[in-house]
């Protein structure tokens, strides 16, 4: 069995962890699982994250610039900004629904925060089930990671393993169908996908999938791309892989494990 969980998302500074941007903050406030501080914003954002989620949290208000203080250098904050926890820790387990029609995407040394944000939106917008990275080369919870996200980091699972192939074994025996995104795929992605539980894939751009993950895989896909460009980023890549599962999924209404 995998070791799995979500990690503490690295140690948070003295003063908890700072989100910031609307739709990561509205997606926090509504979370009951994630525990809150304080929400620091200024009257407009107010407005636009409404006095029911506010209602949840002691409020603040200030201006931009005391805002920004707050926040990463530069980082695009829209006026808002909500000190709290990182996310209680999660396991596999909790989030496996054999019975059910689900994908779960699995990131190989995908580190950059942009891309695993933006994969964890694209995750919330097709509903997978989770997204599983490696706790020694994945990003931690922050700030940057929550606002790529649009609000899929308090959405949509984020579960950390100690070894991505154990994990893969794990969802093998949960009767998910893992297929390995690569230029060097043995078939088309609409091909490879199946109706029932899947799981994606994904290796970092620089150097792929690791070659102990690859092999507990079952099959492999890759998408078909002009000549102009050969490759895909990994954030693209996975939306692309849970439109078609979910494509899949609403034209046939059923679970099917291709041969």
């Amino acid at each position: 069995m995998a070791r799995s969980h979500s990690r503490s998302h690295g140690s948070p500074q003295a003063g908890g962890l700072w989100l910031y941007g609307v739709h990561a903050v509205k997606a926090a406030l509504a979370n009951p699982s994630r525990m809150k501080r304080r929400c620091v914003l200024t009257l407009s954002a107010a407005e636009a994250i409404g006095t029911t989620l506010l209602s949840r949290v002691a409020v603040e208000t200030a201006d931009a610039e005391r805002i920004a203080r707050l926040v990463p250098s530069g980082a695009v904050h829209q006026g808002v900004a909500l000190q709290c926890e990182p996310l209680p820790r999660r396991d596999l387990e909790e989030v496996l629904h054999p019975a059910t029609r689900q994908t779960i995407l699995v990131l190989d040394q995908v580190a950059d925060p942009h891309n695993v944000g933006a994969i964890l939106r694209s995750a919330a917008a097709f509903e997978a089930a989770a997204v599983i990275v490696q706790d020694r080369h994945a990003p931690p919870e922050s700030g940057t990671l929550a606002k790529a996200a649009s609000g899929g980091l308090d959405l949509v699972p984020y579960i950390t393993v100690v070894n991505i192939a154990r994990a893969l074994e794990q969802l093998g025996n949960a009767g998910f169908w893992r297929v390995a995104l690569s230029g060097e795929g043995e078939q088309p992605l609409a091909q490879a996908v199946a109706g029932g539980n899947i799981a994606f894939v994904l290796g970092s751009e620089g150097s792929g999938l690791r070659r102990l993950v690859r092999a507990r895989c079952d099959s492999s896909a890759f998408i078909a791309v002009g000549q102009r460009m050969d490759s895909l980023n990994v954030s693209n890549a996975a939306a692309i892989a849970l439109y078609e599962w979910r494509r899949h999924v609403d034209l046939t209404g059923a679970i099917s494990i291709p041969e």
